[in-house]
This record gives C-alpha cells, sequence and structure tokens, in this order.
C-alpha cells in the first residue's frame, strides 16, 4: 500500500501577523486527508510553489518532522501487527488532540477545499468560520456544541441584519462541517445538536425573477449608447448568450473556449454540479461568439474576454477575476434595465431564469427544461430526465423568439 506523508501550507491563512500553520497531508492509495501540526510559521520562511521550507529554520523543521516521524513509527506498528492502514487508525487520537475546536476543525476543511481547488466554496466556509469567531464560538469543542449554541448563534446572525436565506445559508455550512467531523470520528457525540434544532423554519423561498421574450427582443434592438466603461456591450452579450444557449450560467459561460465548440453545439461541464452538458449553438449566440473571435486564438483559449489562461492559472486567480468582472456586469445589466424600461434589474441569473421562464410559458415540458438547466438536485424528477434526448431540447429551444 502506497502511503505518502507531505508537510504543506498555504499563503495568506494568517494575513495581520503574516503567519502560516503548517498541515501534514497524508496519501493513501491516491486519496488524501490533512491534518494540522500546530506548527505556525513566518511566511518568509516557507516556499509555497515547491511547498518547503524556504530558509534555515531548524526549530521549525524539528517540530514537523517529529509530527511525521511519530506517524512514521505508528505505521510501522500497525504493519507489524498486521493491521490495515487507514487514515483513522494512523492518526490515532491525534486529530482528536488538534482539530477539538470549530475554528481547527473548519481550518481544516477550507485548507482542502482550497488544495482541491475548490475557492468559490472554500469562500463560503470562511465567512462562516469568521461569523463563528465574531459570535464567540469558534473555540467551541466540537462534542460541546450544544442546541443552546444554535440558537444564540442565529440571533447573533439575525441582529447583524442578515436575511433568513443568509442565516440558513450559514447553518448548512455548520452543520455540513460537524457532520463531516463525526463521520470522520474527529469527537464522540453524545447528542447532536441539529437534530433537536431546525433553522429551515426561517427559510423563505426567493422571488424568481424572469423577463418575457418580447423583453428580450427589446433588449437586443436597443441602441448601444456611448459608455465610459468596457464592459456595457458584454454585459449584454453575455445575458443573451445565455438565454439563447439553454439558460447557461455566468461561469460555465466564461471558461468557454473555443474546443467546447463543435458541430454547432456547445459542449461543457457544469461547475457548481459537474454534469456534462451541450446544447445547440442558435444563430443568435453564433453571433456573439463570431463578435469576440480572434484571428490569433488556439483552441485552449477562452471565446470570452473575461479570462485569460495565461494570465488566470489558478483557482484563485479565476475565481478573483470572475468575481470582479461578474459584478461589473450586472452594474452594467442593472443600467439596461433602466435604458429599455423593465421593471425587473437584470441580472446574468436573470438570463438563466428568463430561458426557462420562456419556455415554460411556451408549454414546454418542465421536466425537459429542467433537463436542459442541468438540474441535479431534483431526484424523483431526474428519473424521468434522463429519457429525454438533445433534439427534444433543441425543439424546445426554437420557441425562444
Amino acid at each position: 500500500m502506497s502511503i505518502k506523508i507531505k508537510a504543506i501550507c498555504r499563503k495568506g491563512q494568517s494575513p495581520q501577523n503574516q503567519t502560516t500553520t503548517i498541515y501534514l497531508r497524508l496519501t493513501i492509495n491516491r486519496k488524501s486527508r490533512y491534518v494540522s501540526t500546530g506548527v505556525k510559521i513566518p511566511t518568509s520562511y516557507w516556499d509555497f510553489d515547491n511547498q518547503e521550507f524556504s530558509r534555515d529554520c531548524p526549530q521549525f523543521q524539528c517540530k514537523v518532522y517529529e509530527h511525521i516521524d511519530k506517524l512514521h513509527r505508528r505505521i510501522k506498528r500497525l504493519e507489524a501487527l498486521e493491521i490495515a492502514l487507514t487514515f483513522d487508525n494512523i492518526l490515532e487520537d491525534k486529530q482528536r488532540r488538534t482539530n477539538c475546536t470549530l475554528r481547527e476543525y473548519f481550518d481544516r476543511v477550507i485548507t482542502e477545499l482550497l488544495t482541491s481547488g475548490k475557492v468559490g466554496t472554500a469562500s463560503k466556509y470562511q465567512i462562516t468560520r469568521s461569523l463563528l469567531n465574531q459570535a464567540g464560538f469558534a473555540n467551541k469543542r466540537l462534542e460541546d456544541l450544544a442546541t443552546n449554541d444554535l440558537r444564540d448563534f442565529e440571533l447573533f446572525l439575525v441582529k447583524r441584519g442578515n436575511k433568513p436565506n443568509s442565516v440558513v445559508t450559514k447553518f448548512s455550512v455548520l452543520k455540513a462541517v460537524y457532520n463531516k467531523a463525526l463521520v470522520e470520528k474527529i469527537f464522540i457525540c453524545k447528542e447532536n445538536p441539529f437534530t433537536n434544532y431546525k433553522v429551515g423554519g426561517n427559510w423563505k423561498q426567493t422571488r424568481k425573477r424572469a423577463i418575457r421574450k418580447e423583453d428580450v427582443q427589446r433588449l437586443i434592438n436597443a441602441p448601444l449608447l456611448d459608455s465610459r466603461s468596457p464592459y456595457t456591450e458584454l454585459a449584454r452579450d453575455i445575458f443573451l448568450f445565455s438565454y439563447f444557449s439553454a439558460g447557461i450560467n455566468y461561469k460555465d459561460i466564461s471558461t468557454l473556449q473555443y474546443s467546447d465548440v463543435i458541430n454547432g453545439r456547445i459542449y461543457y461541464r457544469r461547475h457548481k454540479t459537474g454534469k456534462e452538458m451541450n446544447c445547440r449553438l442558435m444563430p443568435q449566440a453564433q453571433e456573439i461568439i463570431e463578435k469576440y473571435s480572434r484571428e490569433d486564438a488556439t483552441e485552449d483559449d477562452y471565446i470570452f474576454p473575461i479570462l485569460d489562461r495565461v494570465a488566470h492559472k489558478t483557482e484563485q486567480q479565476i475565481y478573483n477575476r470572475l468575481h470582479k468582472v461578474l459584478a461589473h456586469i450586472n452594474r452594467e445589466l442593472k443600467e439596461w434595465s433602466k435604458r429599455i424600461g423593465l421593471r425587473t434589474p437584470l441580472t446574468t441569473y436573470v438570463a438563466r431564469h428568463t430561458y426557462a421562464t420562456v419556455l415554460k410559458r411556451s408549454g414546454v415540458n418542465i421536466a425537459i427544461i429542467s433537463e436542459s438547466l442541468g438540474h441535479s438536485d431534483l431526484s424523483t424528477t431526474q428519473i424521468y430526465l434522463d429519457s429525454f434526448e438533445n433534439s427534444q431540447i433543441d425543439e424546445a429551444m426554437k420557441n425562444l423568439l
């Protein structure tokens, strides 16, 4: 059995004091788990590109090597006893000592997410961790988390002005972290506080926003007035491309490459669900692609001028760029709303929902619409959706104008 242990750490864990925590990454048969050593070092002592110490700092290296040596000795004892090697029996009680508080275990989960490139999800976990810290619960031991703590945390969020949906989102993150620690046997649970506390009662259905296809036509025909913003035209094109391409969302549009367009169809994998998607490339969408085409573009280049494969390489760089551009695009879309006299402020999300609503109003089967949107969380409906062919979705899309 292949077992590897490597010390790693990520930049920016403690930007205020310029320190970072060293973690150990255990890999068994290509699966990894991370555990904190509790050793903090100045960021100047670590080479983040090569994931190794960058300077001669034996006082830090020795502490880390002590952790690694203990794990190696544990592995040898297990092998001598012919006990199967697993993360649980290798780490033994170490995780219970180092990851017993909410903050410590949140740190570990966030590190795993960042290492796997899930920057957006990691950001949500970082926000919840910060709020727990502000509320005074970050140092709470996992096994001591009680129902009254959840009630106090919800009250804290409400007093801060968090809307019901936002509160539910924070609790879903907290519950996910708690359950993950429970599954990994990080602590012994006497009574699960989430069993007796249901924050779901605060959930309020978000009002779905969509415009009519006549409004879409008005957006298409609206003249492009002089604007100082380079995002004005791009914003309209992104909206229309989403509408004419089966409601493809903003991030998936941004990462489309020329190689994803094959024989009049668009092929891509949804970032949110990982589901493989494809749809017919309608003439209106083709025109938008041609507008941004470059003669020197390669198959690996992005179609839209949002990402650059040379400048934006890491998941963090991509996340930061998409977040920045999205703010510009949605701001410009709201200006388009005012220009054409819409009560509903346009956003990239409105384009996706408008696509679905227009088809629904045209009598298209809701299951076909769900399939074309790439929904993967409709367990019952999804059984029927798998039987629909792309030709049915293509036929349905003829109703867009």
